[in-house]
């Protein structure tokens, strides 16, 4: 939604900005894991405390996949150890935090750790981390208080029309999201049956899979098991000629290897080309496997859906890549 008051919140003075808004002053661009930190994380208080909020819903979540793009280096648990009583698991769309724990993910966004989401109180307050250091902070209120406040710790609030990170509602408007619900449950078991589907991809978080396998016995306690507001994907069975999966690995570029254990345990990797002696040699022990490509269009799932919440409502905002499958059941 559209917020009445937002606020770029940062350490850089608007006084030592060129004409095009690029800062060119002495104020670095990574957290000083001090006193400058401590006072976005006050501020971020104040905002909220203006509003009336003391919870906030984690919204979008992420982590890297593969490359790093932080500016510090990235720390193991990416920033969430310790924040979840049920461990990084409880980091997923839609989870309630209190207002402690927001800060805290405030925290280890702007220290680069890895761990990034949207924080929110539906239809009051949002906040978000940018790159270097720029904090947006969105409320249903003007915050004087809260605005006064900033200024006495040394940071700028500045007033905006909007973040360029919140959710806009042209991402909301790319078609129609098909749900995870009992119809969809159901083709899965059929396509399962004819042996047309064999694995499930579950993105709990952006750049966070975790990979079933699937049988008529196995379907309803994988369902039980997925992570809320989880993007799916149906996949073929993996290839048992190893030998075949392995001649189709390219000369370079990325690639994502999936593969199988004896003990029917599944795993999945993105590899580059250094990695490939890595990935071979994983693949070559397992029992099947499978070679998936990175690049947009070149690996398509069977079909696709995101998970509802418990009452059947898909509150949900990512989506998931339209497959013709996914097309078919649009038109129904």
């Amino acid at each position: 939604m559209q917020f009445p008051y937002v606020y770029r919140v940062t350490k850089y003075d608007p006084a030592d900005r060129d004409e095009h808004g690029c800062y060119t002053g002495s104020e670095d661009i990574v957290s000083d894991h001090g006193e400058v930190e401590a006072s976005y994380l006050q501020a971020v208080a104040a905002f909220a405390r203006d509003t009336g909020v003391d919870h906030l819903a984690v919204r979008e979540p992420q982590i890297p996949s593969y490359v790093h793009f932080g500016v510090e280096p990235p720390v193991d648990g990416f920033g969430l150890d310790g924040l979840f009583p049920a461990g990084p698991t409880g980091f997923h769309d839609g989870a309630e935090v209190p207002l402690e724990i927001g800060l805290q993910l405030v925290r280890a966004m702007l220290r680069d750790n890895g761990a990034w989401c949207r924080l929110e109180a539906e239809g009051a307050f949002a906040v978000h981390v940018g790159w270097d250091q720029y904090l947006y902070i969105s409320s249903s209120r003007p915050c004087e208080e809260a605005l006064a406040h900033a200024r006495e710790l040394g940071l700028f609030p500045e007033r905006l029309d909007a973040s360029p990170y919140a959710f806009g509602a042209e991402e909301e408007e790319q078609g129609i999201q098909r749900p995870g619900d009992d119809d969809f449950w159901a083709d899965l078991h059929r396509a399962v049956a004819t042996g047309r589907a064999g694995i499930l991809e579950e993105t709990y978080l952006e750049g966070a899979s975790r990979w079933h396998h699937l049988t008529s016995d196995t379907i309803d306690p994988v369902r039980v098991g997925l992570a809320p507001r989880a993007r799916l994907a149906v996949w073929p069975s993996l290839s048992t000629d190893i030998d075949v999966v392995l001649g189709a690995l390219p000369a370079d570029g990325l690639v994502e290897g999936v593969w199988q254990d004896d003990d029917g345990s599944i795993h999945s990797a993105v590899a580059g080309e250094d990695g490939f002696p890595e990935l071979t040699a994983r693949i070559s022990r397992a029992h099947a496997a499978a070679l998936l490509s990175v690049y947009a269009g070149e690996s398509m799932p069977l079909c696709t859906a995101v998970m509802p919440d418990n009452d059947g409502v898909l509150r949900a905002r990512w989506r998931t890549e339209p497959t013709p499958s996914d097309r078919d059941w649009a038109l129904r």
